[in-house]
C-alpha cells in the first residue's frame, strides 16, 4: 500500500486499547504516518487485561515491519478511574451482560468515547500531532451511540472549535465489518500481522485470557467474543472461497 507523500510528513495519535479494532488502526496509522504514538486509557475496566496485551502487539507490529518500527513512537497510558467510578455497566462492575432498559446494551459506558477523544485531542495538542486515529465502527457494532460516523463528525467540530486546532478524527473501520477488518489486516501486513492480532489483541469483555480458540482469546459467550468470532468465521470462509477461485 503506497504511503501518500503528504502524509509521510505528518504524525498521528493512535487510541489503543490493545484490541483487535485499535491494533488494526494501529497498522493502518503506521503504514500512512511518519511518525506514530499510542494512547491507553485505564478508566477501571473489568477486561483491564486488555492493557497487558499492549506492549506485545507494539513489539511485534515493529519486529514485523521495519519501517513501521522506525515510525512508532511513544506509548501512553492515561487513567480515568473517574469514568468508571461514574459509570453503572457492565464493563465497570461486576454485572451480568444484559440489555438496559434504554435499549442499549449495559456494556456501553456512557461518554467514554467523547472523553477519550477530548483527552486524546488534548495530548495531541501537547505532542503536536494533528491526526487522531480510532477503532470505532457503525457497521458492526453494539448500537454504542458514541461510535456513530455523525458523531465523531460532531466531536471533531466541537475539539477543532474549542482548542483552536485543525485535528482530524480517522476511523479507518467506520464502515467495515468484522470479517472486512481482519482483511484490511492482512492487506496492512499479511498473514502475519492476522497471525499477530489474533493471539496477542484482546476483545473479550469478560477479561478471559485462558483459551486460544480459532478466533483468539476469550470467553467465547460474550457479546465481543460472539462478534469477533462471527467476524473470523466470515473472514476464513471469504479466503477460502477465494484461494478456490484463484
Amino acid at each position: 500500500m503506497p504511503l501518500p507523500a503528504r502524509d509521510k510528513q505528518e504524525s498521528a495519535l493512535v487510541l489503543f486499547s490493545g484490541g483487535q479494532d485499535s491494533a488494526t488502526c494501529l497498522a493502518w496509522a503506521l503504514e500512512r504516518y511518519g511518525r506514530v504514538e499510542t494512547l491507553g486509557f485505564d478508566y477501571g475496566q473489568r477486561h483491564a487485561v486488555e492493557l497487558e496485551c499492549r506492549a506485545s502487539i507494539r513489539q511485534g507490529l515493529a519486529h514485523q515491519n521495519p519501517v513501521w518500527a522506525e515510525r512508532l513512537e511513544e506509548d501512553h497510558t492515561l487513567p480515568l478511574h473517574a469514568l468508571g467510578e461514574v459509570s453503572e455497566t457492565s464493563l465497570t462492575r461486576d454485572a451480568e451482560i444484559s440489555m438496559a432498559e434504554n435499549g442499549l446494551p449495559n456494556t456501553f459506558v456512557p461518554g467514554r468515547n467523547l472523553i477519550f477523544l477530548t483527552f486524546a485531542a488534548a495530548l495531541a495538542a501537547r505532542r503536536g500531532i494533528k491526526h487522531i486515529v480510532t477503532g470505532v465502527c457503525e457497521t458492526d457494532y453494539s448500537g454504542y451511540p458514541d461510535c456513530r460516523d455523525d458523531t465523531i463528525k460532531a466531536l471533531q467540530v466541537a475539539l477543532n472549535l474549542g482548542m483552536e486546532s485543525r485535528y482530524v478524527l480517522h476511523t479507518p473501520l467506520m464502515w467495515l465489518d468484522k470479517a472486512e477488518t481482519w482483511e484490511l489486516a492482512e492487506e496492512l501486513g499479511g498473514q502475519p500481522l492476522v497471525e499477530l492480532i489474533n493471539k496477542e489483541s484482546h476483545t473479550c469483555y469478560l477479561g478471559e485470557r485462558g483459551t486460544l480458540h480459532a478466533w483468539g482469546h476469550g470467553c467465547g459467550t460474550c457479546p465481543a467474543c460472539q462478534l469477533r468470532k462471527s467476524g473470523w468465521d466470515e473472514y476464513i470462509v471469504h479466503k477460502k472461497g477465494t484461494q478456490t477461485h484463484a
